[in-house]
């Protein structure tokens, strides 16, 4: 048998979408992303989040209006999961999110508080804050799927950063 791959990490993700600029547009106003570049060939652009090391963290291809949508429930990727610092910036995003209409959801997975939403083709995405490792306890193997009070879980954390920005993990040097 050969040796398993030997991953850092996911680097980035790739979306198909029906309206390349409808989603250029989302991307860029819901998480502040840059357009790093285009490939007109392809009919796809490239963003980066401000904070990130990443040449690129989304990859957006247009597909058409008539290009078929994966129905929920079906085989296939979930979400995508977007990190943030600190629980403040979490409250900011369901905030941010609310106000665009994407909000969907919240929960707390023990370890990580997350909000959820929806891009314009439907996509789920969460956008999660990871407590400080040593404060994982019993959640260090275990991912539930609770109810968050998110105003609570500020009133506790809030100015708490687990560390991500100059980590590697985003921005800053690795």
């Amino acid at each position: 048998m050969s040796e398993p791959i030997l991953a850092l990490r996911a680097n980035h993700v790739v979306l198909m979408v029906s309206d390349l600029e409808r989603s250029v547009t989302f991307w860029t106003t819901a998480f502040a992303m840059d357009v790093v570049a285009r490939e007109p060939r392809a009919n796809a652009a490239f963003l980066r989040l401000r904070l990130s090391p990443n040449h690129h963290d989304l990859g957006l291809f247009g597909l058409g209006a008539g290009a078929p949508r994966r129905r929920p429930g079906t085989v296939g990727m979930y979400h995508i999961a977007w990190q943030v610092d600190t629980i403040d910036d979490l409250e900011a995003a369901r905030l941010a999110l609310a106000q665009i209409g994407a909000y969907t959801g919240e929960s707390s997975h023990g370890a990580t508080k997350s909000i959820y939403g929806t891009d314009p083709d439907g996509n789920e995405f969460e956008v999660m804050w990871m407590l400080p490792r040593e404060e994982w306890g019993e959640y260090e193997r275990l991912a539930p799927v609770d109810h968050l009070n998110l105003g609570a879980e500020v009133a506790r954390w809030s100015g708490v950063s687990t560390g991500a920005v100059g980590s590697g993990l985003i921005g800053g040097a690795s």
